[in-house]
This record gives C-alpha cells, sequence and structure tokens, in this order.
C-alpha cells in the first residue's frame, strides 16, 4: 500500500548509503526516512526537519545502508538433507538424493523452508525466492506450508511452483513415484498461481511457473507451462546450462544445446529468467540479451558441484540481467546469500577476466537490483530510492572485521560477514540487533533437526 495522508516514519541517519540507482549514488553519511511501507526521502547529511508521525529515529553510525537482498535461486526442501554427498558432481548427486527428498512431506518442507529462511533473513534478505518441484504422492500441501512460512518470517517471497514428469522410466532421475503427470502438474501449478499469487506493487507473495529441468521435464511439460504462465500473467523459471552433462543430454534428445532448446519451448523472454547457466557459448549469451532472458548466478554451488564458472562479466556486457543465488542447502550448505556477493566477485576473478571481472559494486548490484530485474520487480525494489518499497539492510561495519577498511562497500563485500543491526521488509523490521523478531531461531533449529532425522530414517526403512 502507499503511503497514507498521515503516515508513521522511521529516520535513520548518520550512515554510509549505498543506494543502487541508475547512477550508483552513495552518501559517506547520510539518512533515509520510511514512511509507512515506502522509502520517502534519502540523501547526504541530516534528514529534514519538521517530520510527523516519526516513531522511530536511528543513529545508525557506523553502519552502512544498502537494498535488502534478493535470491534468486532456491530449494528450500533440502535445508534438511544438508552435508551429504559432498564429493559428487551434479548428475551423481541428484542420483544419491532424490531417494530421500522423493519421501518429503508436509511438515518437512515448512520446517526445511522456516530453517531456509531464517538464514537468508538474519543474512540480509529481505526478497526470497523458493523453486519447489518434488512432490511425491500423498505428501501434503507442500506449497502452502512453504508459502506459510514465507509469510511467518515476514519477507518478500515468490515461489517457483516446480514439477517434474520425467522420471527414471523415461530416462530421467528421479524415482518414478516422486514426479507428477503432464495433467496434475499443469493443473497443480494453476491452482497454486489462483491462490497465492499477488501481483500488487507491494506484493509479498508471487508466483512462478517453474518445471525443473529438460533432463527431468517433458517437452510438452516445458511447452504448455509456458503458455500457462503467458496466460495467467506470471514469470516462468527453470534451471538451464547448469553442466556440460546436461549440454550432452540435450543434443543427444533434442538434437540441440540448451539455449535453442528453451527457445523452441517458448521459454526466452523478459519474463524468464534460468539458474546456473554455466555453460553458454557467445550465441547463448547473444540470445539472453536479445530476449531479456534474466540469469540466477549460483557461485557457491556451481563450486560446491564442480559446475564450472559462469561467464557473468560477458552476460553483463551483453545486457543480460543477472542476479544471484544462493541454491539449495543440499549444494550450498552455509544457505546465505551474503556470503555469495564476495564468491561472486572472487570466483568470477578465477575466470578469462581474472582481475577485472566483477568490482565490490557490481558484486552488491547483483545482489540487489539484479534480482530485482530477474524477478521483474526492479520497479519496487533493489535499489534506495524515492517511492520504492521500505526494503533495506543495516551493516555494521564499526567492529574488529571491517575496522581498518575505509571504504564501507568494499568492506562488506570483501570483508568478513557484517551483522545485520537492522533489515525491514515492507518497513517493518525482521532483523533486530543480528537477530530475528518474528520467529523463534532456536526453535526453528530444533524442529530442522528433527526432520532431518525423521527423514533419513524413512529413507534408510524404504
Amino acid at each position: 500500500m502507499a503511503a497514507s495522508a498521515d503516515p508513521q516514519r522511521i529516520v535513520i541517519e548518520n550512515c554510509s548509503i549505498a543506494t543502487v540507482d541508475a547512477h550508483d549514488t552513495e552518501y559517506a553519511s547520510g539518512y533515509i526516512v520510511v514512511a509507512d511501507n515506502r522509502i520517502e526521502s534519502v540523501g547526504a547529511g541530516k534528514a529534514p526537519e519538521g517530520l510527523t508521525g516519526v516513531v522511530r529515529r536511528i543513529d545508525a553510525t557506523g553502519h552502512l545502508a544498502t537494498p535488502g537482498l534478493v535470491n534468486t535461486h532456491h530449494h528450500f526442501y533440502q535445508w534438511i538433507t544438508r552435508g551429504l554427498a559432498t564429493d559428487h558432481n551434479l548428475f551423481n548427486w541428484l542420483v544419491a538424493l532424490y531417494p530421500t527428498w522423493a519421501r518429503i512431506d508436509e511438515p518437512m518442507a515448512r520446517a526445511a523452508a522456516q530453517g531456509s529462511l531464517a538464514m537468508m533473513a538474519r543474512g540480509g534478505v529481505t526478497t526470497a525466492m523458493d523453486h519447489h518441484y518434488v512432490f511425491p504422492k500423498d505428501s501434503g500441501d507442500l506449497s502452502g506450508a512453504i508459502i506459510g512460512a514465507a509469510r511467518e518470517m515476514g519477507v518478500r517471497f515468490t515461489l517457483a511452483r516446480g514439477s517434474m514428469d520425467r522420471s527414471e522410466k523415461d530416462g530421467g532421475l528421479p524415482p518414478d513415484f516422486a514426479v507428477e503427470t503432464l495433467e496434475g502438474a499443469l493443473a497443480a501449478t494453476e491452482a497454486t498461481i489462483d491462490a497465492h499469487h499477488d501481483a500488487s506493487f507491494d506484493a509479498m507473495t508471487q508466483v512462478a511457473v517453474a518445471p525443473c529441468s529438460p533432463f527431468s521435464v517433458s517437452t510438452e511439460l516445458m511447452r504448455q507451462g509456458a503458455e500457462l504462465a503467458r496466460r495467467k500473467n506470471v514469470r516462468l523459471h527453470t534451471h538451464g546450462s547448469e553442466t556440460v552433462e546436461e549440454e550432452q543430454f540435450c543434443k543427444e534428445l533434442f538434437g540441440m544445446g540448451p539455449t535453442d532448446y528453451f527457445e523452441s519451448t517458448g521459454w526466452l523472454g523478459s519474463d524468464v529468467w534460468m539458474a546456473h547457466c554455466v555453460h553458454m557459448n557467445d550465441s547463448d549469451i547473444a540470445a539472453f540479451a536479445r530476449t531479456g532472458t534474466g540469469v540466477a548466478h549460483c557461485p557457491s554451488s556451481n563450486a560446491r558441484l564442480a559446475a564450472g564458472i559462469a561467464r557473468v562479466p560477458d552476460m553483463l556486457a551483453a545486457g543480460v540481467p543477472v542476479g544471484l543465488g544462493v541454491d539449495g542447502t543440499a549444494s550450498n550448505e552455509s544457505g546465505e546469500l551474503h556470503t555469495e556477493l564476495r564468491n561472486a566477485l572472487l570466483i568470477n576473478r578465477l575466470g578469462a577476466h581474472r582481475e577485472a571481472a566483477l568490482n565490490a559494486r557490481q558484486a552488491l548490484r547483483l545482489g540487489t537490483f539484479g534480482g530485482a530485474q530477474v524477478l521483474g520487480r526492479a520497479d519496487q525494489i533493489g535499489s534506495l530510492e524515492v517511492g520504492k518499497l521500505a526494503d533495506l539492510v543495516l551493516w555494521k561495519l564499526d567492529t574488529l572485521a571491517h575496522s581498518s577498511i575505509a571504504d564501507p562497500v568494499t568492506a562488506l563485500i570483501f570483508g568478513a560477514a557484517a551483522p545485520v543491526t537492522l533489515s525491514l521488509v515492507d518497513g517493518k523490521p525482521v532483523v533486530e540487533g543480528n537477530h530475528l523478531t518474528t520467529v523463534d531461531e532456536d526453535a526453528i533449529a530444533r524442529t530442522t533437526r528433527d526432520e532431518a532425522r525423521r527423514l533419513a530414517q524413512i529413507a534408510a526403512g524404504a
């Protein structure tokens, strides 16, 4: 909702500010005024005098204010299978874990979502995303459980309602009982959109259509999924070009590489974003740039699974929208997006562009405005600008960890993980003093531990 005629205001002063606007405007010492759930003003020096309705005034000396981080790819359910298959490549990792994942149920999905969301929110994420595609028979309302966990946490959220209809008997990787039928997947996805998608400016919950990947989904599900998304006016998401094995699979099965296959099924466009995109040639990158197709870059997961180094500098130079993703916590056990800011910069400097690959401000943009672009919400979130939603983070940079780094953005990206003193989502505090305000972290730790044990026991007895 827009700020009311007599709004409640939060005034933040005396902090460094990185707005991540189109001009990368920064203030060495400035202020932000939040009115209800919108940013009312931002600038250098002290806040304007005479403000009414001020319910909170914050002296943010020693802090850097940035837009809230935006996560563009994740699999929450994997929180309860962390630390397994730690020395596998993607395909072997999937084969090792699918038999366990195929036995999740609603309480497990809710607990795993709570754990994933809590770690991200504590680390500055204000907009989260989950690509959930495992729907075992009789497992309960998994989508509702995940959305409920996000609503309870108080973060902005996109559920990419995934699906799989290519099982082992069809040459895919998932067990036969862990996939849906074509008709069932489409119907359930449409029902999820109808029940939960909010298209408004300040929406807290949105839904995307998200068949899992070319090697676990039929061509018909890809085609009809794209048609469904455009009929319902929602976004599309899937995995793409993650490994060399995937490229070989596509060429053997479809007679073309992943990008050409996606284009043939209607899966390139400004309403589409792909996870990973590690193995992209020049023509692939040009096709993404031409169509406005976005990319969720997941550096830690790509390294964990030895997938390779995505060509992020080349994508950015071509004009491809790129955001950052945690990816599932079974391939990025930390589950934190703010570590991806640093890893994106460092890992890309191992590639062809070396030290010129990314700098600190480009990394921050990937994790904020870039993510907002990828999720189709760049006019609402991702930068600190007047009229945008009040999703922002205060990072504490005056402790030993950052004490000798003069530039605050460099400190945030190159330095140790900075504590979050305050995180606002929709103008409401989700983190205060590096602790969640909306949920009990200790209770979530106990619940996720119990559900992980229960899943392991069920899988062992299967």
